[in-house]
């Protein structure tokens, strides 16, 4: 993986669980069509309207790729209806970054004195 998609929403806190049912369905989605999903994450403490996804390509090319057939799958459209229709997603936005070599998905060490 070359690149993350970091998508940061704020959600009407009203509808969290709208917003995570619309993650749920991205869960089947984003890895047919192409993508490598890390993951959506949903306010637990603290602010409470703002959310995150995390989905990876190869490249930027890959994710041109996948963004074409997202806008062509039946699924990918419903779930975008979907959020357009409820209204919980009240902003959006999406950067793009590049991962450290050696940091991603580093398990915790935890010393032998303290098991």
């Amino acid at each position: 993986m070359t690149i993350t998609c970091f998508i940061r929403y704020q959600i009407d806190p009203f509808q969290r669980e709208n917003f995570r049912r619309y993650s749920e369905n991205w869960g089947r989605i984003i890895p047919r069509l192409g993508g490598h999903l890390l993951g959506y994450f949903l306010p637990h403490e603290g602010t409470n309207d703002e959310a995150w996804g995390l989905v990876a390509f190869d490249s930027l090319a890959a994710y041109e790729a996948y963004r074409t057939r997202l806008k062509t799958d039946p699924e990918s459209r419903a779930n975008f209806a979907l959020a357009q229709e409820q209204r919980f997603i009240l902003r959006e936005w999406r950067t793009f970054t590049e991962v450290v070599e050696g940091t991603l998905g580093k398990e915790a060490q935890h010393d032998r004195r303290d098991l």
